[in-house]
């Protein structure tokens, strides 16, 4: 067996499960779960309508690199999202299943074991992807802690030199899981002068970038500040986004990667190997989402919505503020977060994630420790009697 695959730690919700066993919710409570980042919102219709009208589609071997008019409709979004010019469909982007296996397929690309010593950077608190991919491309994880005395963002000046020389990949997530940061124009600016000086790619998870509190201003994406740094061809960088969040389509496991066409030439190489090809009909649905703006701005409302009511009511007792972006609240809480969550769910049966597990330990400390991340993914109504119950019970306290 490989034995990298020893290094992986279990997922964040098997832990969970862990955590919770024996632990029987009060009777009375219906089951209230705020800990899983999937979207609940109704998936619209129109989407549905071409996923069934495409099926036909079954009866052929799908391109790894998908059709003309998805990659086409892909790369018209982009423009008109991030406001820099038509990128190339041929070569500046390729379909994915999902942002999440082709985050971990990326650094199996990337990754160069010749070199030595290689070392995958990622945010802490994080998406556990990262780390996975880095062990088992063979690369080293190196946690950049994202705390709140420093408004949550990567501290890169943190790192030595000793480390930057074996730097080969980060992985940067904006809007940040679970924090909701998103990375300014100077932290880009310093990242790509980093790219530069050390010679490692840079990979932007963006799977949040549509879930923001103001419409007409969304939040800056890694293609955009590329752009304004002057750097259009992208070089170094490839951006990953995702229509689960987007168009409340978590099961039809549709993204893409898009940005240096070097990178992405030599990607393809991979998935073509990897059988990643997407299917036909999931393919036809995809245009449809990506070429309509209208339902991604009623999901945006809904989630402001929640968003307004909920907050208010959780910060009475935790500590946490609206995110720049994305649709998590990251509260403080007053006991462990692990025992904070099984409480939570003994007296309330409301299911939160605790921040310890979304994170590692380093230099000294585990920065989700004393955190829950709460999902405000079901409707209004759930998500505030989820923030009531949560009240009731920090009064209990």
């Amino acid at each position: 067996m490989n034995p990298d695959l020893a290094r992986l730690q279990p997922y964040p919700f098997e832990k969970l499960r862990a955590l919770f066993a024996g632990v029987s919710p009060a009777p009375g409570f219906s089951e209230i779960k705020l800990s899983i980042g999937e979207p609940q919102h109704e998936t619209p219709p129109f989407i549905q309508q071409a996923l069934a009208a495409n099926l036909a589609g079954l009866a052929s071997y799908p391109t790894t690199q998908g059709t003309d008019a998805l990659r086409q409709a892909i790369a018209a979004w982009i423009a008109r999202r991030y406001a820099v010019p038509l990128p190339d469909a041929a070569t500046q982007v390729l379909p994915v299943n999902g942002s999440r296996e082709a985050l971990f397929a990326f650094a199996q690309t990337v990754i160069d074991r010749s070199r030595g010593h290689a070392r995958v950077v990622c945010p802490n608190p994080f998406y556990q992807i990262y780390e996975g991919a880095a062990f088992l491309a063979g690369a080293e994880p190196v946690f950049l802690n994202t705390l709140p005395e420093n408004d949550f963002a990567m501290d890169w000046a943190s790192l030595p030199e000793t480390t930057w020389r074996d730097v080969q990949l980060i992985y940067v997530c904006s809007p940040g899981n679970p924090t909701g940061k998103v990375l300014g124009l100077e932290a880009w600016k310093t990242l790509f002068e980093l790219s530069d000086r050390y010679g490692f790619v840079i990979a932007s998870d963006e799977c949040y970038s549509e879930i923001y509190s103001t419409e007409g201003a969304p939040p800056l994406g890694g293609l955009t500040a590329a752009a304004q740094c002057g750097r259009p061809d992208f070089r170094n960088l490839v951006v990953f986004s995702s229509l689960s969040k987007r168009s409340n389509v978590p099961g039809l496991r549709s993204g893409f990667v898009a940005g240096d066409a070097a990178l992405l030439k030599q990607f393809l190489l991979y998935r073509t190997y990897h059988g990643s090809a997407m299917n036909p009909a999931v393919q036809a649905a995809s245009c449809a989402a990506w070429n309509d703006e209208a339902h991604v701005r009623d999901n945006r409302r809904l989630y402001a919505e929640k968003f307004h009511l909920v907050t208010p009511l959780i910060a009475r007792h935790l500590p946490c503020a609206l995110p720049d972006a994305g649709f998590y609240l990251w509260a403080r809480t007053p006991i462990a977060d692990t025992e904070f969550a099984r409480e939570l769910l003994r007296r309330q049966n409301v299911v939160v994630l605790p921040g310890s597990l979304l994170a590692r330990e380093a230099n000294g400390i585990n920065p989700g420790a004393n955190f829950i991340r709460i999902a405000l993914v079901a409707g209004v109504e759930e998500c505030l009697d989820a923030a009531r119950r949560i009240n009731d019970f920090c009064l209990s306290l």
